[in-house]
């Protein structure tokens, strides 16, 4: 009450120090939009999108407010979103509003083609989508299938070929798979024993016996491939035996294994060990060549598809910041530790920024060891689908494009990428040993190569 017992209300000044009052901090849609009836998660979700975005373009709230009032909210919103994909916007935010499961299993074998996966949590961005992801070390391709078939595991890292083999069947019960992106490119190497150091041509390794990941794997693909190229038949003249990675150079030192190809760090580990030196990286076989993916069952992105894109933007964020040359040892240093790849982070490094020993006295230079690019492309899944026809792995009646385009989620993959910001190149053409490959002819291919099983 004042003096002549009138009556007043207070008001506090604004603590922002804008002169006004804190009525002129509300939401900016909160009068302009008070006749429209907002109701449900959606709208809500829409409206935060459209008030952070405004909120961003005019900071000074009674600004906003004046001009909000002065132009219409509706006018304002069309504005921006002819430069900003506002529609995009909304649809990610929804989806984070909405997380079928927020508790994902993952399973991964401890190489360096799945940075991109161990990175996105060790750097949190599965918690910015609001996941919480166990990751489960596994020491074997065979466990991870079966922990895939089980539903124990949500998502996993295969190498390349394991969700073409699991969706027809080859091997096992069949599990409609897909590949949800690329982990890296390139990345591998011919890994020979110290004690063959003098014997470099291949056409002396009649009699060796190679260690590979996995059978269908695209290391044992380009081992085949460059054995059959200096006259080798990989069946015959030679013996490929497959390892858990892990074991690899245990192996290699004490002499049950000649050469291998692994996915590093296990090749520039032999090196780091004494026991091995690099013949040659996989990126002069077949450059730019991806190597193994994370992969999803048809189940989990039908069931939980929001939880399945969150997971999606996570690991392309983690991908894109892998690829950046500066961004590699502090890559290395974030996976060297045992909860993520167990490695010396020197042995890492050297994978990582391409400055490496070879073992055989040489410290080499070269950028392009291993890249890291989300896409799955078609092209190679039909390329590697010709090796495993080549070498009777598949049936012969397999349908090379309409599997790939199956399995390979790559149109959509794309759009992911896009509504993050990321750009993916619109194609990629194989070109392996110097030989380019056409994958509107993959029957043409497979039958005009001399050493082959069918």
């Amino acid at each position: 009450m004042t003096a002549e017992g009138k009556s007043f209300r207070l008001e506090a000044s604004c603590a922002c120090g804008c002169g006004g009052s804190p009525t002129d901090h509300r939401d900016p849609f909160s009068e302009v939009f008070a006749d429209e009836a907002y109701e449900g998660v959606e709208r809500k979700v829409d409206r935060q999108v459209e008030a952070v975005l405004l909120s961003a373009i005019a900071p000074d709230p009674m600004f906003r407010r004046a001009f909000l009032k002065a132009v219409g909210a509706s006018t304002v919103l069309a504005a921006i979103s002819q430069l900003l994909p506002l529609a995009e916007a909304q649809a990610i935010a929804q989806e984070a509003t909405t997380l079928e499961k927020t508790k994902l299993n993952v399973g991964y074998v401890p190489i360096t083609c799945t940075v991109p996966l161990l990175l996105a949590h060790a750097m949190g961005e599965y918690g910015k989508e609001g996941l919480d992801v166990n990751l489960v070390r596994t020491p074997s391709w065979a466990i991870v299938r079966d922990k895939l078939l089980s539903s124990e595991f949500d998502a996993s890292h295969l190498v390349l070929a394991m969700p073409l083999t699991m969706t027809m069947g080859v091997g096992g019960p069949a599990l409609a798979t897909h590949v949800s992106s690329v982990q890296n490119v390139n990345g591998n190497a011919i890994t020979l024993s110290i004690r063959h150091k003098d014997r470099r041509d291949p056409k002396d390794w009649k009699g060796f016996k190679f260690g590979v990941p996995h059978q269908h794997s695209m290391h044992a693909m380009l081992l085949r491939y460059y054995l059959a190229e200096h006259g080798l038949d990989p069946d015959k003249d030679v013996e490929i035996r497959v390892y858990p990675p892990p074991d690899s150079v245990a192996n290699m030192a004490a002499g049950n294994l000649d050469g291998m190809l692994f996915a590093e760090p296990w090749g520039q580990r032999a090196v780091f060990e004494g026991v091995g030196f690099l013949h040659m990286l996989t990126r002069d076989i077949f450059p730019g060549h991806p190597c193994c993916v994370v992969s999803v069952t048809d189940g989990f992105v039908k069931e939980s598809p929001n939880s399945y894109g969150a997971m999606f933007r996570a690991v392309v964020r983690a991908t894109e910041f892998a690829d950046k040359p500066e961004n590699r040892k502090q890559v290395a240093e974030l996976l060297a530790p045992a909860a993520y790849l167990n490695q010396p982070k020197t042995v890492l490094e050297q994978v990582l920024t391409g400055r490496y020993a070879d073992g055989l006295g040489k410290v080499v230079n070269e950028p392009d060891r291993i890249g890291f690019k989300a896409l799955p492309y078609h092209s190679t899944a039909i390329w590697l689908l010709t090796q495993l026809r080549r070498w009777d792995m598949v049936p012969a009646d397999v349908e090379y494009r309409a599997l790939a385009e199956k399995v390979f989620l790559a149109t959509n993959a794309a759009k992911r990428m896009k509504d993050i910001g990321f750009e993916a190149p619109a194609a990629f053409k194989p070109v392996v040993m110097g030989r380019p490959f056409d994958p509107d002819a993959p029957q043409a291919y497979v039958d005009s190569f001399a050493i082959k099983r069918i």
